[in-house]
């Protein structure tokens, strides 16, 4: 009984693998030999991973993460739907000031933050300094956004960007007659 188990076991992982390889190879648009030969390893073990029927080594799961540029983790865990469509209610929201500030990206990435800010007519918002050595990215898409950072100001319109430490004391405004729509990227400083 206890060694079916580990048969059953080993399958689920064996299947996640070959789904997980499949998967990664197609949508890179490329043939089990091209990635074979990039992995340094048989078209034939590349086939066997795919199928579920392979029992690789350490060895050759690491090649072939290194040529799908992923994890191993990423190798056998549970795969991953090929597209996810949020709602952007189900999206994180924010109030702050004169501003509506929503997250654009569903899954954390370490390190990065993607908001979209809408700021009302006449409004402003206050930025929260982050840590030492961030970088700032902002983006104005409708309207008019002054920035106001290192005791300077920054008017954007429309395709303008400004990049700045994010760092310091920061703050958004909207001296317009009409909602003002920006984009903030925040790369967070590496410890």
């Amino acid at each position: 009984m206890a060694s079916g188990y580990r048969t059953g076991m080993h399958d689920d992982v064996a299947e996640r693998l070959g789904q997980n390889v499949r998967q990664l190879r197609e949508g890179r648009g490329l043939t089990q030999l091209q990635l074979a030969r990039v992995a340094g390893i048989p078209r034939a073990t590349w086939g066997n991973l795919e199928s579920g029927a392979g029992n690789p080594t350490l060895a050759v799961l690491q090649k072939v993460a290194t040529a799908l540029q992923v994890t191993m983790e990423e190798l056998v865990s549970k795969p991953k739907a090929a597209v996810q469509f949020h709602v952007a209610a189900t999206l994180p929201l924010r109030t702050r000031g004169g501003a509506r500030v929503r997250g654009l990206l569903p899954d954390p990435i370490p390190g990065m933050s993607i908001e979209r800010i809408e700021i009302a007519a006449r409004s402003s918002m206050t930025g929260v300094p982050h840590t030492p050595g961030t970088r700032e990215y902002l983006t104005c898409e409708t309207g008019e956004i002054v920035l106001s950072a290192a005791g300077e100001q920054w008017t954007l319109a429309p395709g303008d960007v400004v990049v700045f430490r994010g760092d310091q004391k920061h703050a958004y405004g909207n001296p317009g007659g009409r909602v003002a729509v920006g984009y903030s990227v925040v790369l967070l400083a590496r410890v």
